[in-house]
This record gives structure tokens, sequence and C-alpha cells, in this order.
């Protein structure tokens, strides 16, 4: 007003103003807009992507990279909910589970021990086991190996037993080099120590105890790769993803020799180290949107990514049965 006063003309100022005011009102109508198009973009299969909340997961190294995947592609959609996914082996996460800490339990294979059946119906745990894919679990030794191309299980079991002496290739086959053997595999929290002491050896948790053990298979990996005699064994996928610093080694049954592969794992010609892979969940924690969200959102996502990480994904029919016990 004091301006207007003291100068004449008025015109500069008036239009100055009014344009002022054009751009305040079309800088409203745009955050208008846009917090109304933030509002509606819900996921009408999943939820609203401002749900936020947790996951937790926990559970075998196997089933690892196909929960690590679904929670990637998750985040995507919804960055809000924190999925925390560990690797402390089946037996480890089943621990977990049935103690109430996880809401959901990744395994390669069936929650079967009485101790954790146990502890879950102590701790009013219901859960449903869904299946997700198959593995072949695959035996390993260095790339710079160029003797060993099968192996039986007998041999294989020679090899693992427990009180075996075995600690040099030319004692498991004759022909085979003087070559000094280093043995390297999971950890007896393992779904697949078990697996494969229980088809190897007949009983589960079997094995000799004097070998390189770990949880993490990239721990694995590397010991094998870096060891000439060395004798290795974990999930397929992990094959799959260092292939180029392993050989992989055919095992015969007794119909000849198979090596893994995404023909010889699902139609179980690779037997008998061919196994199921699981997620348990927790039903209570379904009553959490976000946790619902997750599980729905892996049952829908879950087979394109188990296949791209590098396991045969379960078909339509078993991935239909598991939205069934969801419902």
């Amino acid at each position: 007003m004091i301006w207007l006063i003291r100068n004449k003309n008025p015109l500069p100022f008036l239009m100055g103003s009014i344009l002022l005011l054009v751009i305040f009102l079309v800088g409203c109508a745009n955050d208008d807009s846009s917090s109304s198009s933030n509002l509606s973009l819900v996921d009408p299969s999943f939820g609203d992507i401002n749900m936020s909340g947790s996951v937790e997961i926990d559970g075998s190294s196997t089933v690892y990279p196909v929960s690590e995947a679904v929670a990637e592609e998750f985040n995507e959609l919804y960055p809000k909910v924190r999925v925390n996914v560990g690797v402390s082996g089946t037996g480890g996460g089943f621990k977990r589970f049935t103690a109430g800490e996880t809401d959901i339990s990744d395994a390669s294979r069936h929650i079967k021990n009485p101790k954790e059946t146990s502890a879950a119906e102590a701790n009013g745990i219901e859960y449903v086991e869904l299946r997700i894919g198959t593995d072949g679990l695959s035996v390993v030794v260095s790339p710079d190996n160029d003797f060993v191309e099968c192996l039986t299980i007998d041999e294989l079991k020679k090899i693992w037993e427990p009180g075996s002496s075995i600690n040099n290739w030319s004692q498991v086959r004759v022909g085979f080099p003087d070559q000094k053997m280093r043995l390297y595999g999971p950890d007896t929290d393992s779904g697949t120590f078990d697996y494969f002491t229980e088809e190897v050896m007949g009983e589960a948790q079997l094995s000799r105890p004097d070998y390189t053990a770990s949880a993490d298979d990239n721990v694995l990996i590397q010991g094998v790769s870096g060891d000439k005699g060395s004798l290795g064994y974990f999930g397929y996928a992990y094959y799959r993803e260092s292939k180029d610093k392993l050989n992989l080694v055919a095992v015969d049954s007794g119909a000849g020799c198979v090596a893994p592969s995404e023909t010889t794992i699902p139609s179980g010609e690779y037997s008998p180290l061919s196994r199921p892979l699981f997620i348990y969940v927790n039903l209570g924690s379904m009553a959490r949107t976000e946790v619902k969200a997750f599980v729905d959102f892996y049952m829908e996502h879950g087979p394109a990514l188990t296949e791209e990480v590098g396991y045969i994904s379960s078909d339509e029919t078993v991935y239909s049965a598991n939205k069934d016990l969801l419902k």
C-alpha cells in the first residue's frame, strides 16, 4: 500500500503480484495432485505401498537366495516394510521359528525333529509348510582336479562315514592319484547336512567330524575352489553361481553316473540327492498386514525367482495348493 501511494504508476506491481499469485496457485494444485496420486497408488493384490512394519525370516542357507530375491523385489514395491533374511541353517532357523522369534523359516527339510515340533506346540506356534521348489545337492571338487568325474554313493559313504580314515584320493579308487584330500561341507545345523547324511549314510547327522564346516556356502565355495585335493557339497544354486570356480561331480546310485541339472533334478533322475525346498509360515504372524502381503507376494513371484537363482520351482498345482493352505 505504501508503495502504491508513493508511485504514480502501479501497473508493474499489480502485474508482478498477479504473476506470483498464479505461480503459487499452480504449485498448490501440483502438490494436491501429487498427494492424491500417492494415496491412490495401491497394489490391489498385496497392499498399500505406504504399508510399514517388518518381516523376520531365518533358516536354510540353501533357500536363502530365494527368500532374499523375493525380499528385494517386494521392497521395490513396499520400501517401508523391513524384511530381514537370516542364514542360521535349517535347524537354527527352526529353533528361532518354534520359539516365536521369526515369521517365516526357510528349510531344506521337513520339520520332523520331535524337539522342534514339541517346541512349536509348547509355544503355541501354528504353521503351514509351503513347498517352493527342488534342489539337487551338488558334489564338487576344485577346478584343478582333472581325475574325478563321478563318484558312487558307496564311495561317498566310505569317505564321509564316522571313523573314516580316508585322507588321500588314492584310498578312494584304484587309479586315483596320490593327492591329499580335504573335505568341506555344511555345519550340523544345516538341512543340507541332514539330507546328505541321511541319503548317503542312511541316518541323519551321521558323519565324520574332521572336515571344514560352515553355515555359509560361499565360504565352502572358496575353500573347495582354492584346494586341489578338495571335495565338498552344497545346494545346486551355489554351484551354478560359481561354476567357473568348481568342477561338478556326477553321482552313481546304481543306475549310472548322473550330474544335477535343470533336467535331471525335477525328473528324479538325479537320485538320491534331489530334495524339496520349503518355507514355513507362522499363521499367527499372518494377522499382520505386512507379513500377509509378503507371503502372498512370495506365492505369486516365488516360481520365477526360484528359477532365477538356480533352483527348480514347484509347478503351478503346488503353488495353488500353497495358496489354499494360506486361505
